[in-house]
């Protein structure tokens, strides 16, 4: 698989961002406890099944489906003060996200998670998991995604579903997808991704190319 090319230099130390779930972390199992204690807590009916096909976008949305809007803030907050005790235990990594993160490091590199979820509680995945990014910004989706790209001038956005892809490019950085999540390749790829691999393991020797070819000019 040919690396594409840079809109701009890649710098040393240069920065890659990484969307959270479903890229970095196999949220449902988690998340899929957490809506099942939010339903027996309210008395509301989820289909938390169903809801973990959705992620992605902010929790809100989801909540919208299940209950009225003038509770949507109320039971919000309380999914996430549930969301520590259900759904950081049983949250796996994904194939390859140590990995991926190490291969920025190796090439001396930073590595940056920006999410939609909750900040405190992504921190709370990547500390229990033993994943070290060198910083984690949440409470961003889709376009949003960017104002924290700029910020950390990260030239490679990692993620798994279309909002993501619109953050890479909002933000001018390469949009590197894997379709691990809700979103296939085709989606991905029709929403603009440059680049989308089968799954993170194929990243280090994706970014190893990468450099490289954009060292050689």
């Amino acid at each position: 698989m040919a690396p594409e090319p840079l809109t701009r230099p890649l710098p040393r130390p240069f920065t890659v961002g990484f969307d959270l779930d479903m890229t970095l972390i196999d949220s449902r199992p988690g998340i899929r406890a957490a809506y099942q204690a939010l339903a027996a807590e309210t008395g509301v009916r989820i289909d938390a099944d169903l809801a973990v096909t959705r992620l992605g976008p902010p929790l809100e949305q989801e909540l919208a489906h299940w209950f009225p809007d003038d509770r949507i803030q109320e039971v919000a907050d309380r999914y996430r003060e549930l969301y520590p005790a259900y759904a950081i235990p049983p949250t796996p990594a994904m194939p390859g996200a140590r990995e991926a993160i190490a291969a920025v490091h190796a090439l001396g590199g930073r590595a940056v998670v920006v999410t939609a979820k909750h900040e405190p509680n992504a921190k709370m995945h990547l500390v229990h998991l033993g994943l070290e990014p060198d910083e984690v910004i949440g409470w961003l989706w889709a376009e949003a995604k960017a104002e924290a790209l700029r910020e950390h001038d990260a030239r490679v956005y990692v993620g798994d579903h279309i909002g993501d892809v619109r953050g890479a490019r909002t933000a001018g950085a390469l949009s590197v997808a894997v379709p691990t999540g809700p979103c296939d390749e085709q989606e991905l790829r029709e929403a603009g991704a440059d680049v989308v691999l089968p799954d993170l393991t194929a990243f280090p020797a994706w970014l190893a190319e990468y450099a490289d070819a954009n060292a050689a000019g």
